[in-house]
């Protein structure tokens, strides 16, 4: 069995009256009174039947014992203390793992990660994406960006960036044969899908609800469809943080100013206590300041003046 250790408050008065030759010089390194260093060493040799210290009227000094048992601890305490330095520093360098889906990694996080990189060249950076929302624990999981609602049994959700959701496509297709001018037009495009339903969502949001959408390509992730819409294979139904590095490039247009608030958004999803962690916590703080920045530069949802027209 582990023998009862003495309080560490008090080994450390110890310590440094040991290693000062003094109470006063003691009680200045660990602010605290001489008083209190005096009654941390009365405890602790009290504690250990042992005595440490000799006292005279102008000062203490070391008994033999004292001082090889004050070797004893300055070793220790310099051992506790290197071993928090390790702890700290490897929690504030070294690998940072990021979770998130392939779209939001492809189309917003990856062309601004190289910000981060140079604001913090202590961490390397491992991405990781899946639809899925990984095993935080199995597969080492520092940090995730998801699509959803906000609720993940056992962890905790941040908000990061709202969505909101409407037609893009490419200027091609836009002012081609057939042009998109107004929503009705669409029935003359292919309609380019990730989720079976969404266009039958946005066109009953236009005031189309009998507008068929159920034809065109079907794609397994966001960010394939949207690289579609660029490439001027349809019209697809663009998420506003997926699509606002094509729309201000150039790439996609938005031929209806009419946008559909989105019900879900992304969210930074953490372990409990997690943000705690130095590491964890930088990348929090840089993923605020960008969403800040994508937000400040994002048009507010457009009036809906233009439905069923």
């Amino acid at each position: 069995m582990r023998v009862s250790l003495p309080p560490l408050i008090a080994v450390r008065a110890f310590e440094a009256a040991a290693r000062h030759g003094s109470f006063v010089r003691a009680a200045g390194e660990l602010s605290i009174t001489p008083a209190a260093v005096s009654q941390q060493v009365r405890y602790l040799e009290e504690r250990i039947a042992v005595q440490l210290f000799t006292r005279h009227p102008r000062g203490v000094q070391l008994t033999q014992v004292g001082a090889d048992y004050a070797t004893s601890l300055t070793a220790a305490l310099d051992q506790i203390a290197a071993a928090t330095d390790r702890v700290r520093t490897a929690d504030a360098t070294g690998t940072l793992t990021i979770s998130t889906t392939p779209s939001f990694a492809a189309k917003w996080l990856m062309p601004r990660l190289i910000r981060f990189q140079n604001r913090h060249p202590e961490l390397d950076v491992r991405l990781s994406t899946s639809n899925a929302l990984s095993d935080f624990k199995l597969h080492d999981i520092d940090l995730a960006v998801r699509y959803g609602k906000g609720r993940w049994p056992g962890l905790q959700a941040e908000l990061l960036l709202g969505t909101d959701r409407f037609p893009v496509c490419s200027p091609a297709l836009r002012d081609g044969p057939v042009p998109l001018r107004r929503p009705k037009d669409l029935s003359r495009h292919t309609m380019l899908h990730v989720k079976t339903d969404e266009w039958a969502e946005w066109l009953a949001f236009a005031g189309l609800r009998d507008m068929p959408w159920s034809r065109g390509p079907q794609y397994s992730d966001a960010g394939l469809v949207t690289q579609a819409a660029v490439e001027g294979h349809g019209v697809a139904l663009g998420q506003r943080v997926l699509v606002a590095d094509d729309l201000a490039a150039g790439r996609l247009v938005e031929p209806f100013k009419l946008r559909m608030p989105g019900e879900a958004a992304y969210y930074v999803v953490t372990l409990p206590g997690a943000s705690d962690r130095p590491k964890v916590r930088k990348f929090l703080e840089w993923l605020r300041d960008e969403a800040r920045l994508t937000s400040s530069r994002s048009p507010r949802s457009r009036p809906s003046a233009t439905r069923a027209s």
